[in-house]
């Protein structure tokens, strides 16, 4: 079955009283607030490590499936735990960032594992990471680069998105 609308001067007036009926939802990205991005990168191949802080201004939780970047093949969410003083680290599908809260990836905790990177970064670099969302919206957010032994963003280098 189908049907046809009239083509009319209103059909623009009738389309935008559908939308804001429908109830237009913004994104689960849109409603994130991303601070303090940094990432430690390591000598040679190895990994590095992606940290920030993600504050969700809206009403229902977000989640956080992961990330993409152009700079690496891959990029997986993580989760570092200590459990009878062994060090242990899990992939995980998501991190929920709650409702008018917060949520941080860190050292020793969440954060984002970046292989494979397809050029050198040093620290003082800028990498463009795009956090995906459970809706599949992303966020694009600049991760400052920073040495083997960084444990935070460190002085002066504070920043939102």
């Amino acid at each position: 079955m189908s049907f046809r609308l009239p083509v009319t001067r209103s059909l623009p007036l009738l389309l935008a009283g559908i939308l804001l009926a429908g109830g237009v939802h913004a994104t689960e990205a849109e409603h994130i607030r991303a601070s303090q991005a940094w990432l430690r990168v390591l000598p040679g191949d190895l990994p590095a490590g992606a940290y920030v802080t993600l504050e969700n201004t809206g009403d229902q939780p977000a989640s956080l499936r992961g990330a993409e970047s152009t700079n690496y093949a891959s990029v997986m969410l993580h989760q570092s735990s200590t459990e009878g003083g062994m060090g242990r680290m899990n992939a995980v599908d998501r991190l929920v960032v709650p409702a008018h809260g917060k949520a941080s990836l860190a050292p020793g905790g969440y954060h984002l594992m970046l292989m494979k990177a397809a050029s050198a970064v040093k620290p003082g670099d800028k990498v463009k990471l795009a956090l995906v969302f459970g809706d599949g919206s992303k966020l694009d957010v600049d991760f400052l680069a920073r040495p083997a032994n960084a444990t935070d963003i460190g002085a002066g280098a504070e920043h939102a998105h």
